[in-house]
């Protein structure tokens, strides 16, 4: 009689256990199904606050690279006096300042542009301080004409940084 007792109570509990695991499984992935949902949504919104953030930043640096444009550089930035090395740290100075304002920036860019943008502004530099080096150029009119003379040549090094932002700004549509 026993038996038959046990093998109720088992006829019974055993439905119940795997109706109840069956529901404690679908529970579980119901409620790891709207995690996910709220999260992509609340990743969605976050996308449109920030995408127009993002934009700004990178016309803000497209602004700041063609701002530290030899042309455009030397254009705004007129020699205070006929001192090469003078001119020098006054372009030098004007280029770390635009360079400073823009430093937040580099929060809504990729690594790799945000590299890209540094690395035009030193080459930038360098291209003034090896125009400045050479002994063949005695004033500051002089290295302007020199540095001027050098864009004809060659692009310079702003021109890649901002085809590399407009290429990532095409990705981001």
């Amino acid at each position: 009689m026993q038996l038959d007792k046990i093998l109720e109570i088992l006829a019974y509990t055993i439905p119940s256990v795997i109706t109840g695991g069956i529901a404690y499984y679908f529970f579980a992935k119901h409620i790891n199904h709207e995690e996910k949902r709220r999260q992509f949504y609340l990743h969605q919104e976050n996308q449109k606050q920030s995408f127009p953030l993002r934009l700004q930043a990178y016309e803000r640096m497209v602004l700041f690279l063609e701002r530290i444009n030899p042309n455009k550089l030397l254009l705004r930035e007129s020699p205070k006096s006929d001192d090469k090395t003078v001119y020098l740290y006054q372009l030098i100075n004007s280029v770390e300042q635009e360079f400073e304002h823009n430093l937040s920036q580099q929060i809504y860019m990729t690594n790799a542009c945000w590299n890209m943008i540094a690395t035009a502004k030193n080459a930038t530099l360098q291209l003034l301080r090896n125009k400045t080096a050479s002994e063949t150029i005695t004033g500051s009119k002089e290295l302007q004409e020199a540095v001027l003379k050098e864009g004809i040549n060659d692009s310079y090094p702003s021109y890649a940084a901002i085809v590399y932002i407009k290429n990532e700004v095409a990705d981001l549509f």
